[in-house]
């Protein structure tokens, strides 16, 4: 139920946050609080924008959220689609409509997250949009500078994009990216009218000679479980099962790295857990944060 208190957007926000606790959030509760919800500082952590922009917001300072941010924030607040939508007029912006790539989360894909502490998780969207990620796979995978337009979009990092930490022969690379431009033609067939993917898909014909083959090709493939080693620069290589999961009745991708039991690999990837900080990774919204997870598909 939407109330009729929440006349502006950071009044929204504001109230919303009070409701929202950091356990329900996964968060730990540090230290004496004023109030059980979430810090202006906790919000911006699990929405990927500065603290400062969420007391600007608040406070009416600043005035024009990007659509992105404002789904970031819908996400990191757990908003039903009521309120989500409500959010979204109250900043002046049309609610995704049925045509657009889905971008929220149900709260068992958020528990999921928070009780995988000891695994490498992240949840993209079906463009592969990074919606979320655990601290071990940003600690496993690296955070790399913030960038605009389509920098959180694993295929634009898969083909714009600089390399990774994952080490791939040729055939596996091929692979790899034959089924994940299957997997965004499958989407756009679905979702023709999406502006947003639209462009993504724009932007990787006119910037990879590859994609592009691709593309014209009606090349198909489908996600494998596959073995990766990724060469972290702290615990070294990390040779692991990597498994893309999809969600009943949501259109999201669950990515989960996980080590056979017993070996030096999952010695290391546990030393890397136990390095890695408690609290939810997440996907920022391009120019509001200084960092952000790497978001490679390999």
């Amino acid at each position: 139920m939407v109330s009729a208190e929440f006349g502006s957007f950071g009044a929204a926000v504001r109230r919303w946050r009070d409701q929202v606790t950091p356990e329900s959030a996964g968060l730990a509760a540090v230290g004496r609080r004023r109030a059980a919800g979430l810090r202006r500082e906790e919000l911006a952590l699990l929405a990927g924008v500065s603290a400062d922009y969420v007391v600007r917001l608040e406070q009416g300072r600043a005035t024009h959220p990007s659509d992105q941010v404002v789904e970031a924030l819908a996400r990191a607040l757990r908003l039903s689609p009521a309120e989500r939508a409500h959010l979204f007029r109250l900043a002046g912006l049309a609610p995704p409509g049925p045509g657009r790539v889905p971008a929220t989360l149900t709260p068992s894909v958020h528990r999921l997250l928070e009780r995988l502490t000891g695994t490498p998780v992240a949840v993209f969207d079906a463009a592969w949009t990074l919606l979320l990620a655990n601290p071990l796979y940003t600690a496993l995978m690296g955070e790399r500078p913030s960038w605009r337009g389509h920098g959180r979009n694993g295929a634009w990092w898969t083909f714009l994009g600089p390399p990774g930490r994952v080490r791939q022969d040729a055939r596996a690379r091929r692979a790899m990216e034959a089924a994940l431009v299957s997997d965004l033609r499958a989407t756009a067939a679905r979702y023709p009218a999406d502006p947003r993917l639209g462009e993504l898909i724009a932007e990787l014909r006119a910037g990879s000679a590859r994609f592009a083959r691709l593309w014209e090709s009606g090349a198909v493939g489908r996600h494998e479980a596959a073995r990766k080693t990724v060469d972290h620069p702290q615990v070294g290589p990390v040779t692991l099962d990597c498994d893309i999961l999809t969600v009943a009745g949501d259109e999201v991708r669950v990515m989960v790295y996980t080590a056979e039991p017993g070996t030096a690999d999952a010695a290391r990837l546990d030393r890397l857990a136990r390095s890695a900080p408690a609290r939810p990774g997440t996907a920022p919204p391009a120019a509001t944060s200084a960092n952000s997870t790497a978001v490679s598909i390999t």
